[in-house]
């Protein structure tokens, strides 16, 4: 009995053992997930660093594209709503799928409300592969907007010929255009993508002060973060 005893604790002994060995592993394999999939956003939400396309004081392209009304617009075709010439052109590609994108949609309709006083509307235009983000199709845009509030025209890049040629990588990205189409600023809304509670410097805003005052921006350039676009197979 004895001997009974000893050996069902010495089974109970290895059957805890076993049981730690386990779960060990599979706390080590779910924190490398963890980790992995970290990198995989990390990567995905990296700063943009000096690329191609379009320099400060650059004339920037036209262009004729797709609003989620239906119609084409090109940059001659926006008015203000005295159907006059606006001051200069807050161009932004955005979508509806990059979390960093959907982060700033309030900030951008909040500038497009501030700014279009002044002469300066937004106007954003949807970069990415509807085949890779199928929540970026003209449909889903309708909503997205219509669901916000957007008040400026939302345009897709379906042919993605446009945000090359301005040098956009990323979902949001800023190209601030004055009357002339010269590019006086390019980059992030603000000095706080991710937290509007915590921005200090409204880049966009300060940037087209500059301009009002007859000044260069200063920071005319800055660091675009955000998701990468996501490009046709043959782009």
């Amino acid at each position: 009995m004895k001997k009974y005893s000893i050996l069902t604790l010495l089974f109970a002994c290895f059957s805890m053992l076993a049981f730690y060995a386990c779960s060990n592993v599979n706390a080590s394999n779910s924190e490398e997930t963890v980790k992995t999939e970290s990198k995989k956003d990390a990567k995905d939400t990296e700063p943009a660093v000096t690329k191609d396309g379009l320099q400060i004081g650059d004339k920037a392209p036209d262009f004729k594209l797709q609003n989620i009304d239906g119609k084409y617009y090109s940059l001659a075709d926006v008015k203000l709503e005295d159907g006059s010439k606006p001051q200069g052109y807050i161009v932004t590609f955005t979508c509806n799928t990059c979390p960093v994108a959907v982060v700033n949609e309030d900030r951008l309709v909040e500038l497009h409300n501030n700014m279009v006083k002044k002469g300066y509307p937004v106007v954003a235009i949807q970069p990415n592969d509807t085949s890779i983000k199928p929540d970026d199709s003209l449909e889903k845009m309708k909503e997205r907007a219509a669901d916000k509030g957007f008040e400026f025209l939302y345009l897709i890049d379906e042919k993605q010929e446009v945000f090359p040629v301005y040098g956009a990588t990323r979902t949001p990205e800023i190209y601030l255009l004055d009357q002339d189409l010269t590019l006086r600023y390019t980059g992030s809304i603000d000095n706080s993508v991710r937290d509007a509670s915590s921005v200090s410097v409204k880049f966009v805003e300060d940037a087209i002060s500059a301009i009002e005052a007859g000044k260069d921006p200063d920071p005319s350039l800055t660091r675009a973060i955000g998701c990468s676009i996501k490009k046709k197979s043959n782009s």
